[in-house]
């Protein structure tokens, strides 16, 4: 069968950097913590599977500078090795407490199986989390982009536009320094877009960009494919748009697929459901309540009454869901039939964090997603690059000024509760500049 169009797939992982060496241990490291366990070595795993099966599957995952240099970084990957054995001493104690509790003994088994993977896959002394996924790039089953040096809001950067200017050039940079290559892309923090930034993505060697749906619906002049085809801007540079249907699907908090009733529920934790002698290791200051991570009941409902998690009842709604969200897909496609102008392309992205940290259940999807696109039509994975090298001549356009996020423009990143801290940033900025200046070596 023809292709008749693609579907873009893009993961966008991004932490804040919570290194503090002055401290012996920092609650904002569970951050990272949590997410290289429950969403990158899921992930990695996730890929690795499909390599082995020679699945022809294309994705494209977005590493920050401040994530990509925290995941090599010795002194946190250290922290994260003794994390991972308090983990699994937690672990053989929950096996060990439900044995003999039918409801949750599979369930306490089931974390000690996931936390012996991420020791296999993260925690040996010398692991290095983006030479791996390097590794599945060149295999052929990612392209791995970059995003702003530490993930500034640049429309709200651009009055001091050194700032913008470096944010951009030192997320090139990093990424140069971290795979040996430059990015061809750039996930724009929220992807917030203001006109005249694609001038600053040129400078710095970016190809192409990715807007929320507004930001190419309200382009000027009007899309003639509309979100299903990306724009090439004033300079060239290609900016893609998210497809609105593959994000509700997956991100609606009524209608996505993670609030169905038997996947697990995020909050229910036993950090809070133990007695505290039974969680003690995991106290904040040896008495503040946190979150372990260990979670034994599912979603059920909107009230505190949740049922115990149910692993296969859960796996069974995963490759539904993946069912219906490939055929969604498909049938768009279908209905625009083949065309004379470019394929089209529907592009998906996400938080990477979505899959398996918020979505327990989101890496078994993601992978149940990727192994129904055969190669036979009539829709594919591909990458933003892939498709430029298919489809090099675009329609111009500029974007219209947007991000995502609440109502999808500046209102959630300035607002009466926040605007105080602007005038902080813009002299900070400047101090950035000035300093760069007299060291010699600014990017601005």
């Amino acid at each position: 069968m023809n292709v008749y169009g693609y579907l873009c797939l893009a993961l966008h992982a991004h932490l804040p950097y919570v290194r503090h060496p002055e401290h012996d241990s920092f609650f904002e490291e569970r951050w990272l913590f949590e997410a290289i366990t429950e969403s990158y070595v899921p992930i990695l795993r996730v890929l690795d599977r499909l390599r082995a099966d020679a699945v022809p599957a294309r994705l494209t995952l977005s590493l920050s500078p401040t994530l990509a240099g925290m995941l090599r970084d010795p002194l946190l990957m250290a922290r994260y090795r003794a994390h991972l054995d308090r983990m699994r001493r937690m672990a053989d104690r929950e096996i060990a407490r439900t044995r003999d509790d039918d409801r949750f003994a599979p369930t306490a088994r089931l974390y000690a199986e996931m936390l012996e993977e991420a020791s296999e896959t993260a925690g040996t002394e010398g692991t290095d989390l983006p030479a791996a996924f390097a590794d599945l790039a060149d295999a052929g089953l990612l392209e791995l982009v970059t995003s702003a040096a530490t993930h500034g809001y640049l429309p709200l950067l651009r009055a001091e536009p050194t700032a913008v200017r470096a944010q951009v050039l030192l997320g090139q940079r990093c990424f140069q320094a971290t795979f040996g290559r430059p990015s061809a892309g750039i996930w724009l923090p929220e992807c917030g877009y203001y006109r005249g930034l694609e001038s600053v993505l040129e400078d710095a060697g970016f190809r192409y960009f990715f807007v929320d749906s507004h930001g190419i619906a309200n382009a000027r002049p009007r899309p003639r494919m509309d979100l299903l085809a990306p724009l090439a801007c004033p300079n060239g540079v290609a900016v893609f748009g998210r497809d609105p249907e593959s994000s509700r699907q997956v991100w609606s908090r009524d209608e996505g697929y993670p609030g169905d009733p038997w996947y697990r529920d995020f909050h229910r934790d036993i950090g809070f459901d133990l007695g505290i002698e039974e969680v003690r290791p995991f106290l904040l200051d040896g008495t503040t309540r946190v979150p372990t991570g260990f979670k034994y009941h599912r979603i059920t409902g909107q009230d505190d009454d949740k049922q115990p998690y149910d692993r296969a009842r859960a796996l069974e709604r995963v490759a539904a869901h993946a069912e219906h969200f490939v055929a969604a897909r498909r049938n768009a496609v279908l209905r625009l039939g083949p065309g004379n102008g470019p394929k089209p392309i529907l592009v998906a992205p996400y938080d990477a964090e979505l899959f398996g940290h918020w979505w327990f259940e989101g890496p078994q999807f993601l992978e149940a997603v990727l192994r129904r696109f055969d190669g036979d039509g009539p829709i594919a994975t591909c990458t933003p690059g892939d498709y430029l090298a298919m489809q090099p001549t675009l329609q111009r356009a500029t974007p219209s000024p947007s991000s995502w996020g609440e109502k999808g423009f500046n209102e959630f990143w300035l607002n009466d509760g926040n605007d105080w801290i602007y005038p902080h940033l813009h002299a900070a900025a400047r101090r950035m500049s000035e300093l760069a200046r007299h060291f010699g070596d600014s990017p601005a």
